[in-house]
């Protein structure tokens, strides 16, 4: 767990699977997570938000996809807590069974020409109950993946959690695409929707498969032999101590609004009748798949850059130039101009936007202690992005079917929205040559740079022969 410590076989072998671990974990439950989304925008406004106005429908929906982040905040309290005081490992299985669960209730509801108000009461429910699981998710997983990782490589090997998030947005979209493309339109509004939702039965198995095999992190089994446990609940001793860092943590989690502009008000936009841009479902569907296909191949390389020239530098970049190219995205398909999207979509979601995820995965973590790392970083993440959660449906409502200067006028939203993240970003303190025994002290002091780059070499030698992304379906054999 120290810094200095050279890295044995065991320890490399453990950074390896905690990476794959959370890779696949990641991109199993955020599977789950973002078909409902996809669901949300294409699909759910005519079967469980049926209305005369379609403009209430559209907001309806996209309200219902909100509700999951509701559940979130109260998800990071408590699951950050079981995290922190039982482990790691057990919160990441914990998450696996109730993302899974949710999801296939989904796969089996009724619509609402069948039950009535059942369907969306029922549907609201089992969104909250993913809003919870997933709270958990990427904060016990960057945990696990930073307290295993090599001196050095904490931003690279912390970046495969959200490489795993993106790798799962690309599994939600490949399985919607073809079902939209090549089942007559009827079937799939009727029932090729389900398909997705019902394969969560293979999330759950593969992912307790996957987690089982990992040990906890040498930092919390030292923090439990030691008896370092927090006296207080972990969510006091952060609201208490780390205030300023948790506030710096919900701003910068903003950020999120980029994910919402692309892949939920952008496909609403794009495809909802109402607005009249007429870009067929299944093609608009390859828009976020294009976007995170990019994501996936520069997340680790943003992550790897972080621990060169620090955590702030891509973050404020990436948030930034995301902000300024929505205005372009959402004018692109403002004047029905299917290539530009593309290209656009690319560059705001796929290149920019990775400034962020490519980073947040090691900074959140990295600025609280061991004993309260996964609440902190949980509770921050969550709110913040429970806060971009209903930004569909705001959006819609500021910029209605029919209104005009739709991209100035969300395109603005979302570049303030993108200032504020940077702002926090720029005054949150650098972290990537603390020490991880150091982490979450204000005054704790840097390694030098030179004794820093000399660790970091050393580590990339005990690695470079067995790179992780070749590791995984070694991991998933074993």
């Amino acid at each position: 767990m120290n810094q200095s410590i050279p890295i044995d076989a065991h320890s490399k072998g453990q950074s390896k699977k905690a990476a794959a671990s959370g890779w696949i974990g990641s991109a199993l439950e955020y599977y789950d997570f973002f078909i409902y989304a996809t669901a949300a925008a294409l699909l759910f406004p005519q079967l469980f938000f049926p209305s005369d106005n379609p403009a209430v429908g559209i907001i309806a929906s996209l309200a219902s996809f909100g509700v999951g982040y509701i559940a979130r905040p109260i998800g990071a309290v408590v699951l950050g807590h079981l995290g922190d005081r039982h482990g790691r490992k057990t919160v990441l299985v914990y998450c696996m069974f109730l993302m899974g669960f949710s999801t296939m209730c989904i796969g089996l509801l009724p619509t609402y020409q069948q039950i009535g108000i059942w369907a969306p009461l029922l549907l609201v429910t089992m969104r909250l109950i993913q809003g919870f699981a997933v709270a958990g998710e990427i904060s016990c997983a960057s945990s696990m993946i930073l307290e295993h990782a090599p001196s050095g490589r904490r931003g690279y090997f912390a970046s495969f959690t959200l490489q795993g998030v993106q790798a799962g947005q690309l599994l939600a979209a490949a399985v919607f695409l073809p079902l939209a493309h090549f089942m007559p339109a009827d079937q799939f509004a009727s029932w090729g929707w389900r398909i997705p939702f019902l394969l969560s039965v293979v999330v759950v198995i593969m992912g307790y498969i996957i987690r089982r095999q990992v040990d906890e992190t040498p930092a919390f089994a030292e923090q439990k032999k030691q008896g370092e446990e927090a006296t207080v609940l972990p969510v006091v001793e952060v609201i208490r101590q780390s205030w300023g860092d948790l506030l710096r943590v919900i701003c910068m989690a903003l950020a999120a609004v980029i994910a919402i502009v692309a892949s939920v008000f952008g496909a609403t936009y794009a495809v909802q009748p109402a607005y009249g841009i007429g870009f067929p479902a299944g093609v608009y569907l390859w828009i976020p798949l294009l976007g995170n296909m990019c994501a996936v191949i520069l997340i680790p390389f943003v992550g790897n850059l972080s621990d060169k020239i620090g955590r702030r530098p891509p973050v404020i970049i990436g948030v930034l130039c995301a902000g300024l190219l929505s205005y372009a995205y959402l004018y692109a398909i403002s004047i029905h101009n299917l290539w530009l999207s593309l290209i656009l979509s690319v560059l705001m979601w796929g290149v920019a936007y990775q400034g962020f995820n490519g980073v947040f995965p090691s900074l959140f973590p990295e600025l609280f202690r061991t004993r309260v790392r996964v609440t902190g970083m949980a509770i921050g993440q969550n709110i913040g992005t429970a806060m971009t959660a209903f930004l569909p449906a705001i959006f819609v409502t500021v910029a209605p079917p029919g209104s005009e200067n739709i991209p100035l006028k969300i395109g603005s939203l979302t570049l303030g929205i993108c200032v504020v993240a940077a702002i926090a970003a720029f005054t949150t303190r650098e972290t990537y040559r603390i020490r991880l025994e150091d982490l979450g002290k204000r005054n704790a002091e840097p390694i030098a740079k030179e004794e820093y780059d000399r660790l970091r070499a050393e580590a990339m030698r005990g690695i470079a022969r067995t790179a992780v992304p070749h590791d995984l379906a070694s991991q998933l054999r074993s």
